[in-house]
């Protein structure tokens, strides 16, 4: 079922962003927004540790957020985090802070699937999206850019650059001077390297600026008369001679300039003037659709079956030549035992049963690199591959899932005990070694149930006596358990086969 209002939260390395949007026939009409300029990327140190104060400037944001989101469903409300959380090594320890403020999860999403968000939101603001658009994004702390057509990516990337951490290293407490601005513009130029030769094969009919930089930059030359619409060369040429010439973001007196972005300004302005000499742009225009909108559409698309997630598991299955049949299989069985194991994830959509689904799919993929110790192979594919739709967070609990599938459990003893993960990882591993025939033979009624100290397990006998193979995996299983301090009791009917805790 749908919902008439869904939100956004973009806990972007600049500003945290509230969008709030009605649904209306598939299309989503803005109808309340928060912005908060929190600076996070300005709290992150040289050992990269987000400090106190942007750590305590965040939790008031994310309260305030929460408090305007009270009463909404939590498959309404998506959460997303960008570079400043990528990169902060204390990011776990915030994260769980900050969800209790603002009441939802919150996913720190990977640089590629930023890029495609924003592309998302962008497009479906663009007046004539079949055109091809090369999109450009400069946040706080990466900078994103894409080429697209319609509201399909065709280029997506994600450079290490941003308009806080540029302004913090190349403009010391809002100086500008001829060097710090042309050292900036250098090492701006010197990452677009890496993409520009594809960017120019791929080809564009328009530029588009999305986001806080990009805004700033198209309202200071067209409310100052440096350009007549959007963002120019020539114009972005005279706003930089005037900042050289102020030589202080203090001495700036621009129409349109707000006080939030005075900081951020000189870094921003020297990544966007390296995008325009580094791609050849003369002009861009402007789009307010970013991240957020795109995270709104996203949402709506998932309300609607039409989840990435699923595309980007087929696509993997394909990629890695999986025996589709036998994910199949494994599928079905993990699901049935989940089932019985938590009765909640009988819920359509419910997300541990999507995990399990997408988990027992892509367990095989790493028998694309070797038999041997395929399940590690797979776990790291999963952890470090681009997934189209999955955030950085659903990846790694996919590849923990995937690594504890079989072999030894203590690869992932690490995981608290209270976590639904050891349900997911007990059902997966009894369904691969109940299909390890890979013959498509039905299995006999199998019940599964969680007991205080591990898990039990009933089986026909007769089935079992019958599958000594089996019987003898299963016995092996106990003893994995049993390693760990849980148990795992087979009940055959004749005698059981049982680990101790």
């Amino acid at each position: 079922m749908g919902y008439e209002l869904i939100a956004a939260v973009d806990l972007g390395s600049n500003s945290f962003r509230l969008q709030v949007g009605r649904v209306v026939d598939d299309q989503i009409y803005p109808l309340d927004s928060l912005k908060e300029p929190v600076r996070l990327a300005a709290g992150l140190n040289a050992q990269k540790i987000l400090d106190g104060p942007s750590q305590l400037r965040a939790l008031e944001a994310l309260r305030r957020f929460g408090e305007r989101l009270r009463g909404f469903d939590p498959g309404a409300v998506r959460a997303v985090a960008t570079n400043a959380l990528r990169v902060a090594k204390n990011a776990p320890q915030f994260l769980s802070q900050a969800e209790a403020a603002l009441g939802f999860p919150i996913e720190i999403i990977a640089g590629r699937e930023e890029a495609r968000l924003i592309y998302l939101g962008v497009a479906h603001t663009l007046p004539n999206p079949r055109t091809q658009q090369l999109v450009v994004d400069i946040g706080g702390g990466s900078t994103e850019f894409i080429i697209g057509r319609n509201i399909e990516p065709i280029e997506l990337e994600s450079l290490y650059m941003g308009c806080v951490g540029f302004s913090m290293k190349y403009f010391p407490r809002g100086r500008i001077d001829k060097p710090g601005m042309k050292e900036a513009e250098l090492a701006a130029r010197k990452e677009l390297q890496a993409i520009v030769k594809q960017y120019k094969k791929t080809g564009w009919e328009e530029a588009v600026g999305s986001s806080g930089t990009a805004k700033a930059l198209a309202d200071i030359l067209e409310l100052n008369g440096f350009s007549p619409l959007g963002i120019t060369r020539d114009g972005l040429e005279r706003l930089r001679g005037i900042m050289l010439h102020a030589g202080d973001v203090s001495a700036l007196d621009l129409q349109g300039l707000r006080p939030d972005r005075l900081m951020v300004l000189p870094g921003g302005l020297a990544i966007m003037s390296a995008v325009f000499k580094e791609f050849g742009l003369t002009q861009m225009a402007f789009s307010d659709g970013a991240l957020r909108l795109g995270v709104l559409y996203d949402l709506l698309g998932r309300y609607h079956h039409q989840d990435l997630r699923n595309a980007t598991v087929q696509q993997f299955m394909r990629r890695y030549q999986v025996d589709a049949g036998q994910a199949a299989r494994v599928a079905a069985t993990a699901r049935d035992f989940l089932f019985q194991l938590m009765a909640e994830a009988c819920a359509e959509d419910h997300p541990d049963a999507q995990v399990i689904g997408w988990a027992a799919q892509m367990h095989e993929i790493g028998i694309s690199v070797a038999h041997s110790g395929y399940h590690k192979h797979s776990a790291y594919i999963l952890a470090n591959a681009d997934m189209p739709g999955f955030s950085r967070m659903d990846q790694a609990r996919l590849s923990r899932i995937v690594l504890g599938h079989r072999g030894k459990l203590e690869r992932v003893q690490d995981i608290m005990r209270e976590s639904p993960d050891w349900l997911l990882i007990f059902s997966l591993r009894l369904a691969a070694i109940l299909h390890r025939a890979r013959d498509g033979a039905p299995l006999p009624p199998i019940a599964v149930r969680r007991g205080d100290k591990g898990f039990q397990m009933g089986v026909d006998p007769g089935w079992l006596e019958a599958s000594p193979l089996t019987a003898a995996a299963l016995e092996e299983e106990s003893r994995q358990w049993a390693e760990l301090g849980m148990e795992l009791r087979i009940k055959s009917g004749r005698g059981k086969t049982q680990a101790a805790a």
